[in-house]
Formats: structure tokens, sequence, C-alpha cells
């Protein structure tokens, strides 16, 4: 009976393959565009890959893929992406419309022999949680350059936290964090002259700097219109401010006496508080290996921010299941495309046959390194 079985589930993996030849299938389930790449070299096997942050929902287009997702189907593997109904902090979205997807290759293509999880930033952010909730559906999770915590912490003790100590320094320099605009925009030209505005007083831009930890006035700029930006987003969909300081001491190398006197403290709404906690609190539950994969300097994420995630699963018992690696580059996702091929190598060794990848420094890293 398994032989037959086996034998069943092999002709209905086999009937689907493209014989030899690459497929592409794209199309939309319940508003979401999605794209599907099997190689010619499918080997039954299926990544599902989760995007970033996009303020609009993805659509695809034809065309070969980007090198950083042509690794998955240069191994064998076919690759599944949905472009999620909405844009934005797209969790809830997100969830739904790449469940849709895979229960919509495995209609059509057979069930696969085995499937992966991965995404970069809001994707590594949603790798995290497809791991902890979805157990039975993910053989093993790749998590690159994700913000590895609860959404509170990073929304609310990250951004929120960076925008009002800005407030501090440049007050009316930008919009106030509780109440966005409708029409605010996060623009290169808006950047600019938010970096012009940090720059045009040095002190205030190094204690900002010092604070923040970011490299540069470029970087910070970048980061505060993004960060503000997506409080707007944030706002909409969770129906007022989320975020609440009023209980927070502000840690700073300057004069944090001042800082914490003159700092505005704010109230959140207790429904759209609920909202960002729901979407999504993880609790480092992992059943399967997950890797993730940081840069070793992220203006946007910062280390930090992933360094809690070690800790949860060391709460819940599941650190057996969990590595963190580096890579040393500056940058948001700036992870290339070498580097994430040997993590999905790495990650391919531990859940087939039990290879724990090492912590710390990223193979491809520490392998260029020692060839200088």
């Amino acid at each position: 009976m398994r032989l037959i079985t086996a034998l069943l589930a092999c002709a209905t993996i086999c009937a689907a393959a493209p014989n030899g030849e690459p497929k592409v299938e794209m199309g939309e389930i319940n508003g979401a565009k999605f794209r599907i790449d099997i190689p010619a070299n499918w080997n039954g096997g299926l990544v599902m890959y989760c995007h970033g942050y996009s303020p609009i929902a993805v659509s695809y287009k034809e065309g070969a893929l980007p090198p950083v997702l042509a690794v998955f189907t240069d191994q064998g593997y076919a690759l599944a992406q949905s472009g999620y109904a909405a844009g934005g902090w797209a969790i809830q979205e997100a969830v739904a419309d790449t469940e849709a997807l895979r229960r919509h290759f495995a209609t059509k293509y057979g069930q696969p022999k085995e499937t992966f999880i991965t995404g970069h930033s809001m994707g590594g952010f949603l790798t995290m949680m497809f791991m902890e909730r979805f157990p039975t559906s993910y053989d093993a999770g790749l998590a690159l350059c994700g913000p590895l915590a609860p959404t509170t912490y990073f929304m609310e003790r990250g951004a929120f936290d960076t925008r009002v100590v800005f407030d501090y320094y440049f007050p009316g320099a930008l919009p106030r964090p509780d109440k966005i605009p409708a029409d605010y925009q996060n623009t290169p030209d808006a950047a600019k002259q938010l970096q012009a505005v940090i720059d045009g007083a040095p002190e205030k831009a190094a204690a900002l700097l010092r604070y923040s930890g970011a490299h540069s006035t470029k970087d910070l700029a970048g980061t505060l219109t993004f960060i503000t930006f997506m409080l707007l987003d944030l706002q909409r969909r969770a129906g007022g401010n989320p975020f609440d300081n009023r209980d927070v001491i502000y840690e700073s190398p300057d004069d944090y006496n001042a800082l914490n006197d003159g700092v505005k403290r704010y109230a959140a709404d207790a429904r759209a508080s609920e909202y960002i906690r729901a979407w999504y609190t993880p609790t480092g539950r992992l059943t399967h290996p997950m890797l993730a994969i940081h840069t070793s300097y992220d203006p946007l994420v910062p280390v930090r921010i992933p360094n809690r995630y070690p800790e949860l699963t060391e709460q819940s018992g599941s650190q057996g299941m969990f590595v963190q690696q580096y890579v040393k580059h500056d940058g948001h996702c700036a992870i290339l495309p070498s580097e994430v091929a040997a993590g999905f190598t790495e990650l391919r060794a531990w859940k087939d046959n039990g290879v724990k990848p090492h912590s710390g420094l990223h193979p491809e890293t520490a392998d260029a390194a020692g060839s200088r």
C-alpha cells in the first residue's frame, strides 16, 4: 500500500512537471497577483517567497527572475510569489494570500515533496510568522533581513521612539507622529530635504546619530521619512495611533534629563494597539529549522531587533530550531545572491540531514575573507 501511495505521489509530480521546459504562471487569486516559476530541472520541491514592505500591492511582469530569487530555481525548486491584495504593513493579507497561493500550487502541480518559506525584510518577518503558525505546511524557513521581534517592540520602541526623539531636536520638521497627514509621501526628494534640515544643525545631528546608531545623516533622513510613512500606514490600518510612550525613559549619551523632560508624550488608542499586537507578536515556538541572515549594519532594521528572537526561542525551548548569521555589508537587505544561495544550501542540509548551520559569520562571507 505504501509503495502504491508513493508511486501515485510521484506520478502526480511527474505529470505536473514541465517536461524539461521551464514554466512561468502568472495570475490573480482573491485580488492578489502571483507568479510561479518552475525550472526545467524541477526536483518536486517548492519555495514560497514573501516580498517586503511596499506602499502598493505588488504585481509581476514577464522576464527572468532577479538573481536573488533565481538562486532557488537554480537549485531545482519551484518558486511561488504572492503580491498580496494590499500594500503597506499587509501582514494580515499576506498570510491569507500566500496560503491561498500555496494551495493553488499543490492543486495544479501536485503536492510538493517539501516546502520552504523565505522572504526579505517584512517578508523575513512573515517567514518567522509562518514557521510559528503553520508548522505542518512548511518544512524550513529562511528569514532574510527581517525584524524578528514583536511588532510593538520594533514599531513602538524603535520607529515611534526615533520619531519623537527626532522631533525633540527638530520640532516641526516632520508631521507629528500620532497624526500623519493623509497626503504624506516617502519620496527621495523628501529624504533629501530632511537631510538638509538635519545637516543644518551639526550638534543636533551628531546627537541624533549617536541615539539612533545611524552611520550618516543620509541614512538617518531616509529612515525617518520611511518611518513617517509607515506610521501613517499603521494609523490607517489600525484606526488610530497604536503607540504609547508615556512610560518610556529615554537613554542617550547626551543630556538625557533634558531629553526626557522635553520629548513629547503620546497615548495610544487601545483598539489600534491591539491590531499591532495581533499582526504580529511572535512566540518563538519553532518545530522546524529556521535560519536568519542579517547585515551587520542595517539602518532600517538595526541588529538589536532580530537579536530579540533568540531570546524568544530560548523562552519557548525552541533554541535548537533557530540559527542567526550575519554578513559584513552595510544597508538594509544588502545580502548578496551568493549568500542567499549558500544560506539556502545550509538550510536544506539542516532539514534533510540534521546538519545545523553555525551561528555568527555567514560561511560565504567567511570564505571570501579567507581567500584574500
